[in-house]
């Protein structure tokens, strides 16, 4: 039995020993348990609209940092939940339908949106109660999803999603009701640094109990009012309740994929340093807080109004400090955060022993380069929206590419971290180690130089693909029918490579190879050639827009970049391991100067053809 599945049976023993032993503990469970999948279906809803006007919507409202701080804000006002519309967010970035640096601009326009139900409540007494709707929702969803329709379907899992979002909530409140009670604040008063960091701690934890930042505020607002706690001890309090919102997102992270968990850790993050901040300039916020309340006519005893002044200059000053550095924080996360699955793949022939001879250490790094390239291989077929069966069969490409009813989505982030990454770091430090010795032929030296050059370029591929994948979902199928068509020439293209390499690996090395090779070449540059002058055509008959053909055109180019790459690790991972062999493939090959005159003769033919 693997420790996986032992770790699993005591989970699932602790949690019947908990249901059997307390109604409450039951109620909690169920809670996070419906959480959980609430936010499995609100991103698998959000993956259905993935190149459609949700999408455009998304990215015409967060393509800058003020309209993602905007739209943070919107959302949270009219929500009146910063919990869920960051959980919301964290599910548009884990489809890949905004970037992460917008999804951060969202959060911290959330912080500062949460603000407005402080002054709701405080100069009103209202709260929301979210979880009121999740019973018409969850209705809503199921006739939704009983649809026939890819759009409905999809509505469906966002309000199906939505809905058990609030139902977990529910669950989990009415789980701790019993807990609720036993809060007597008045009991944890005291003054001076030591009371600040306790009631810190006490508003955080009142959050993650309550599930709800405007419920702690609530609770803040009455002990005030009933004179439990000081004004002093109320401040700390609502710091702490900015502090508990980041667990259930940081909760709502676990689901995730690798883009979701950064902006889940960013939020974090957020939270964090601006409590650390507020604390340690509390005496100065303080003051913008008694200044402020003079300005706006507040009364000195006023302490509800002051407190929901204070959640505001704070949670500002914290946006103030991230702002700038939006794009630098993403950047950083996206290095540093990258939740390598135990499904990380292993190298498979980079051993010890084969260091000993360079011989086998070149050929065991052949066959790993080939590891990775199979890995890659999947990740682009899938990213083409295609099955590995059909590219490697004899079926029509043109005809797979035609019948293509949707886009794959596709989490390269996660791909790229635990299939492709990891070997390719292990075939680096691999052919470094060997050349410790100081004893590797000359000529083993430049095999191994030659196919760590080609292990970089099918990784290039990789990269590549990320970002032609992201037009290809949004545009891919267009009702366009010229937009529709210049996506399938560009699949067509790399399926047909792929198809051609997995053919070349069945035969035996020769020149045969290099030459195939090289006529695949003078293909993709006729491609790209033709492609430009069949999009200038297009827009000047205006069967599309500019920017459409803009992203065309983009897109062309990674799917050049693509064939060229791996053409050229191909060549390099289908040479022959015989020097005489591998001399004579050499002479036959095409230099880039003999392409392109093949290419410019092939066009000479076909224009005077048509004339």
């Amino acid at each position: 039995m693997s420790l996986r599945a032992v770790v699993l049976a005591i989970v699932l023993g602790i949690l019947a020993w908990g249901f059997w032993q307390s109604g409450d503990f039951t109620e909690i469970a169920a809670g996070v348990a419906i959480f959980l999948f609430g936010m499995m279906s609100l991103e698998q809803g959000f993956r259905t609209f993935t190149g459609g006007t949700l999408e455009t919507l998304l990215e015409a409202s967060t393509n800058r940092l003020w309209k993602s701080v905007g739209f943070g804000i919107a959302s949270t006002t009219l929500m009146q939940s910063s919990t869920l519309v960051s959980l919301v967010t964290i599910s548009f970035v884990s489809a890949q339908m905004i970037p992460l640096a917008a999804g951060i601009g969202v959060v911290l326009g959330t912080n500062l949106g949460t603000t407005t139900g402080a002054w709701l409540i405080a100069g009103l007494g209202l709260r929301v109660n979210i979880s009121a709707y999740a019973m018409p929702l969850l209705v809503f969803a199921i006739v939704l999803m009983f649809q026939r329709g890819k759009m409905a379907k999809g509505a469906g899992n966002i309000l199906l999603g939505i809905g058990f979002l609030f139902l977990g909530i529910h669950y989990m409140k009415e789980g701790f009701d019993a807990f609720q009670e036993t809060f007597d604040l008045a009991a944890y008063s005291m003054e001076g640094m030591a009371g600040l960091l306790v009631y810190i701690g006490i508003g955080m934890l009142i959050t993650v109990i309550m599930q709800s930042s405007h419920a702690t505020l609530l609770v803040v607002i009455t002990a005030l009012a009933a004179g439990q706690v000081t004004y002093e001890n109320g401040l700390a309090l609502a710091i702490g309740a900015n502090l508990g919102t980041a667990v259930t997102t940081a909760l709502g992270g676990m689901t995730a994929h690798l883009g979701g968990k950064r902006l889940a850790v960013a939020h974090v993050v957020f939270n964090i340093v601006t409590a650390v901040v507020a604390v340690a300039f509390m005496d100065w916020i303080r003051l913008g807080v008694d200044f402020g309340g003079n300005l706006l006519g507040f009364a000195e005893d006023d302490f509800l109004l002051r407190l929901a002044l204070f959640h505001t200059l704070f949670n500002l000053l914290g946006v103030m400090i991230f702002a700038p550095f939006t794009k630098q924080f993403a950047s950083l996360l996206e290095h540093y955060v990258t939740f390598v699955s135990k499904r990380t793949v292993r190298p498979q022939f980079l051993h010890k022993d084969a260091l000993k001879v360079p011989e086998v250490t070149v050929a065991a790094v052949r066959k790993e380069v080939w590891h990775l390239y199979e890995n890659a291989f999947s990740l682009i077929t899938h990213g083409l929206s295609l099955r590995r069966t059909v590219v490697r069969s004899e079926q029509s490409l043109s005809d797979a590419v035609a019948r293509t009813q949707r886009i794959m989505p596709l989490d390269i982030d996660d791909d790229y971290e635990q299939r492709i990454k990891s070997l390719q770091s292990a075939i680096v430090e691999f052919i470094s180690e060997s050349g410790t010795s100081g004893d590797t032929p000359a000529a083993a030296t430049e095999q191994l130089y030659e196919l760590r050059h080609a292990s970089q370029n099918i990784v290039l591929a990789v990269k590549d693909m990320k970002h032609l994948h992201k037009n290809l979902s949004r545009l891919g199928l267009s009702r366009n029918r010229a937009i529709r068509e210049r996506y399938d020439e560009i699949r067509l293209l790399i399926a047909g490579l792929l198809r051609e390499i997995e053919q070349l690996r069945q035969e035996e090395p020769g020149a045969s190879t290099v030459l195939a090779l090289d006529a695949y070449k003078v293909s993709v540059e006729r491609f790209y050639r033709g492609f430009s002058a069949r999009l200038e055509e297009a827009i000047r008959e205006r069967r599309m827009r500019g920017a459409e053909a803009t992203s065309l055109m983009n897109d062309a180019g990674y799917a050049y970049d693509i064939a060229r790459l791996l053409i050229e690790a191909a060549q390099i991972l289908l040479v022959a391991k015989e020097k005489e062999v591998r001399l004579a493939q050499s002479q036959v090959a095409l230099s880039d100067e003999e392409i392109q005159a093949a290419v410019e003769e092939v066009s000479s033919e076909s224009k005077g053809r048509t004339l």
